[in-house]
């Protein structure tokens, strides 16, 4: 409301300094020749040609010269008068002749003071123009003050409040002055700042109920897997037979395994993945195959010697990493598998062939993704999770991983890196 008063007071003054201009412009005020004065005038310069200075000249009040025929200045009721007839032309003076007897003995010269009035009237236009924009500055300046004070202040605190905010800073409230011309607009900005802190609370609150849950579930996993292990451990114990013995071996592996994948649940979750340990130590190539015979249920894997070498790994994860490969070939190609091994200068590379379908050329490049599951997973369960965590954990051990197709099937390549 104070913004619209100012602005209207300014735009009054100016109309104001306009109007009063336009009224100076036509108020000349018009002194032209009164010619019955200047008769009169002349009657009495004929009548005391002798003594002009004499003269009642009271009628007429312009200024005036009089001459003779011979240029000579006779009378002069004003200093920087025209004292001869070019100059009066020149100044555009009124000229009448003087006659005695029929006879011209000299000229009045009557002073034209338009030059007067003009330079008059142009000093009053200065004056009203400098006074209209002197005014028109002080109220503009006062105008750039109150926009400063009541539009660029706000927004420069609102500013502040918007860093807060991207800073994850939501507990400052944005503090508005009783009179603010955004009032709804700021305050709207603060009903957000509310809304997103509520908003991080029960994120928050949903996050430590996920943990929660994962925790419990990891409690009540861990009892079964626990009883499969003592189960295991009494039969071996009691078994005799090679093949009971194996088969034995790997159930017991198995539920230790699960056990620590059920133990890191503790610790992580599928969007804090990075949060999963990984300890790289030296070890003989030799442990892998014992990994790979943990896998080997029905004895579909063939595995060629392995170089003697030591290799930089974490024994669990990699054996999670085997585990994930070996079990996608199980699911998707249901073939045997064939797995060899060379070292290519600072790694040792295992590649795991099976001899199914493979994957369509296109998908190669999104099988790391996570989630992801290729067109040949329709009707089959999982997750999309595999490789992606066999890519991350082989990457934390200094390795890699890649998939291939070849002629016959499918490749799996783990380069492990070599102390």
């Amino acid at each position: 409301m104070r913004a619209k008063w100012l602005f209207l007071t300014i735009a009054a003054i100016f109309a104001a300094g306009v109007v009063l201009s336009a009224l100076i412009l036509n108020t000349k005020e018009d002194k032209g020749v009164d010619l019955v004065a200047i008769n009169e005038v002349v009657k009495t310069i004929e009548s005391q040609w002798g003594h002009i200075e004499q003269g009642d000249y009271s009628a007429i009040k312009q200024p005036f010269t009089v001459i003779d025929n011979s240029g000579n200045v006779l009378y002069q009721t004003a200093e920087g008068l025209s004292t001869t007839i070019n100059d009066a032309i020149r100044d555009r003076n009124a000229i009448v002749d003087v006659t005695i007897n029929g006879s011209i003995q000299g000229k009045l010269i009557i002073h034209n003071e338009e030059k007067e009035l003009v330079q008059h009237m142009k000093e009053q236009l200065v004056i009203v123009i400098l006074l209209t924009f002197t005014v028109l500055t002080v109220l503009c300046a006062l105008y750039v003050v109150f926009i400063n004070h009541a539009v660029f202040k706000p927004f420069k605190k609102l500013q502040g409040f918007a860093v807060n905010v991207a800073r994850g800073n939501l507990d400052i409230p944005l503090i508005m002055d009783k009179n603010n011309l955004f009032g709804a607009f700021t305050e709207s900005f603060d009903i957000m700042r509310e809304e997103l802190a509520a908003a991080r609370q029960s994120e928050y609150m949903a996050n430590r109920s996920k943990k929660e849950l994962v925790a419990s579930l990891s409690h009540d996993i861990k009892t079964p897997v626990a009883s499969i292990k003592a189960v295991s451990e009494l039969m071996l114990m009691r078994a005799t037979d090679d093949k009971v013995i194996k088969q034995l071996n790997t159930i017991y592996s198995k539920a230790e395994q699960i056990n620590l994948l059920v133990t890191d649940m503790f610790h992580a979750t599928l969007e804090e993945l990075q949060q999963l340990k990984v300890t790289v130590t030296e070890e003989s190539s030799a442990v892998i195959h014992g990994m790979v015979s943990n896998v080997n249920y029905d004895d579909h894997i063939s595995c060629d010697p392995i170089p003697e070498c030591i290799i930089l790994t974490d024994v669990t994860r990699l054996q999670q990493v085997l585990d994930n490969v070996l079990s996608n070939s199980y699911k998707y190609a249901g073939t045997p598998v064939t797995i060899t091994s060379t070292i290519n200068r600072t790694h040792l590379e295992l590649c795991i062939k099976d001899y199914g379908q493979g994957i369509n050329e296109d998908e190669l490049p999104l099988l790391f993704n996570k989630f992801y599951r290729g067109n040949n997973a329709e009707g089959k369960s999982g997750s999309g999770l595999g490789l992606y965590i066999s890519h991350y954990l082989m990457h934390s051990m200094q390795g890699d991983i890649e998939c291939q197709n070849w002629d016959n099937g499918f490749t799996v390549t783990l380069r492990i890196k070599l102390a």
